[in-house]
């Protein structure tokens, strides 16, 4: 049992107060995500719960904070605008059917996330470059630093003549405006000058008390966690414990109409949540100087979101800011994970009148210091020390990751950072050309040869006025691709069609079999008997036994 319990945590503490800390800050975010979406706040409150849980529990990242996010949010609005407008079944009206198309639509995307993770797709985050990562950090700071801007404003629900939702934000001003300003101060000294008198108390949730305390002890008429909920046509934070939604399967038409329907959204919003979740699982491991699991993370996630979807939650991934957060407040072992749960779904449950009291301005404060120490400001330092293209890279990164969506973005950067990388490397492509005694023309080819570097391959090379003896040396160079397979294949074809002879030497194994099964006159024209100790150079070491191993003590 002790084993276990360390598995889940090192230091309890910080882990207890941390994840308390979460959980305070995880209630305007995810209130505010279930208005973009339309949806009942206590939907999004259970779905946090359930995803946070799950994904703490069994996840690949202990520290890393998961729930209903944003960028997930965002996928399904218009997917429940027109599930609405689908509300029929068997020629009756059903009232909110875009909910129901919601919860199925959550739980295909925890099904295509547990594939991705039994796929081990979640590998591939590694190939996300560190100027991305950068951008990624920036950008969302970024988002993150304007949704709280937001806070100083008021909303309000108003209906139009056609019956459609829209809230609008008035921007605060005069005395009100003031005071906002004061308690956010006032919460981020607490949060800057308490560590530096001690360290056993965690800032952000001392600020958080001592900012509450000021609100109520003189009575000030300020914006809190209850009236920000009003104000976008909830009733408030009281609820219940989760339950599975039966109406799911009473409701909603099992047929293939409704995965066509559902699907584009799930596989998106999968996408979106495992992105999201998968670098925020790199950042902590850059945080912490440990390493997760990417593969067990979308698991996790995927199990969390499917629970959500049967229990009448919204889906979520992993959310970066709230992460931030635990981990400075001390947060390390999944015990910080599954105590912003539990203590998420007491608030709900038992202490939703306590919660509701808590002014906006000391969760803004709290999240204006997670923005301070989230952004990377050594960027600025190093852009003009970096490759002109990582600078590029890391500027456009951020700039998507405001205007458009995260995943969007992610996906941009690897994208121009595998152009750029294509791009220098098939600018190496060498070959140094030599005359043997007997009249034959080497070309010592260095350098990759993919798809990038084809053209520049191939010019190196004048067919109609070489010698009648060609050898082609590719000791100083790695064949990579098909592409590069082709483009050999050609060029022996345009010598031996001016009557020429050819030799390929130091092909590694690989290429070799792949000519082979291309033609088998390369038989003729790969030397294959090689006295040469460079050789070893342009083939995989693998494929050669320890040439020690022949000889026994």
């Amino acid at each position: 049992m002790t084993q276990i319990f360390r598995n889940f945590t090192s230091n309890p503490k910080n882990d207890i107060l941390s994840g308390i800390t979460v959980s305070l800050a995880m209630i305007p975010e995810v209130v505010a995500f279930a208005f973009v979406a339309q949806i009942d706040p206590l939907m999004a409150l259970s779905g946090a719960f359930i995803v946070g849980l799950i994904a703490a529990i069994f996840g690949g990242r202990p520290g890393l904070i998961s729930g209903a996010a944003g960028a997930v949010a965002v996928i399904f609005v218009s997917m429940i605008s027109e599930g609405h407008t689908k509300g029929m079944l068997f020629d009756q009206p059903i009232e909110n059917m875009g909910f129901f198309y919601l919860m199925a639509c959550v739980i295909l995307m925890g099904v295509i996330q547990v594939f991705a993770g039994v796929f081990k797709l979640g590998r591939f985050v590694r190939l996300i470059p560190y100027p991305v990562m950068l951008g990624f950090v920036n950008g969302l700071a970024i988002v993150i630093f304007w949704a709280q801007v937001k806070m100083f404003s008021h909303k309000t629900l108003q209906i139009s003549s056609e019956g459609v939702k829209e809230y609008v934000s008035t921007f605060m001003s005069g005395t009100e405006l003031y005071t906002m300003i004061g308690l956010v101060l006032l919460t981020m000294g607490i949060i800057w000058a308490l560590p530096r008198i001690t360290k056993k108390i965690p800032a952000a949730l001392t600020a958080i008390l001592i900012t509450t305390l000021v609100v109520v002890g003189f009575n000030l008429d300020v914006s809190t966690v209850g009236s920000y909920i009003i104000e976008g046509g909830g009733t408030g934070l009281k609820g219940e414990l989760p339950t599975p939604n039966m109406e799911l399967w009473q409701y909603l038409p099992l047929n293939l109409d409704t995965l066509k329907f559902i699907l584009p959204y799930a596989f998106l919003a999968a996408s979106v949540g495992l992105i999201e979740s998968l670098m925020t699982m790199n950042l902590v491991d850059e945080l912490t100087e440990s390493r997760g699991d990417g593969n067990r993370e979308c698991i996790a996630q995927g199990a969390g979101n499917i629970m959500s979807g049967l229990f009448g939650g919204t889906g979520g991934c992993g959310m970066i800011g709230q992460t931030v957060i635990n981990i400075n407040a001390g947060g390390r072992g999944r015990l910080s994970g599954v105590m912003m749960a539990v203590t998420l779904l007491t608030f709900i449950l038992f202490t939703d009148k306590l919660i509701e009291q808590v002014p906006i301005a000391a969760l803004v404060g709290v999240m204006f210091m997670m923005v301070i120490e989230t952004f990377a400001w050594s960027s600025f330092r190093i852009i003009k020390k970096i490759p002109l293209s990582d600078a590029v890279v890391l500027i456009t990164v951020s700039a998507v990751t405001v205007i458009f969506d995260l995943a969007i973005a992610v996906f941009v950067g690897v994208i121009i950072s595998a152009l750029a990388f294509a791009w220098e490397n098939a600018k190496r492509i060498r070959a140094r050309k030599r005359m043997r005694a007997d009249g034959t023309k080497v070309y010592e080819i260095w350098g990759p040869l993919f798809f990038g570097s084809i053209t520049a391959f191939n010019e190196k090379f004048d067919v109609k006025n070489d010698p009648e003896k060609i050898e082609i040396d590719f000791v100083e160079s790695r064949v990579s691709d098909h592409s590069a397979l082709e483009a050999i294949f050609n060029l022996v074809n345009k010598y031996e069609a001016e009557g020429k002879s050819i030799k390929l030497k130091h092909l590694s194994k690989d290429c070799k079999t792949l000519l082979y099964k291309a033609s088998p006159k390369f038989k003729e024209v790969i030397v294959e008997d090689i006295d040469d100790p460079r050789y070893h150079l342009a083939a995989n070491p693998e494929d050669f036994p320890n040439p020690l191993s022949e000889y026994k003590l």
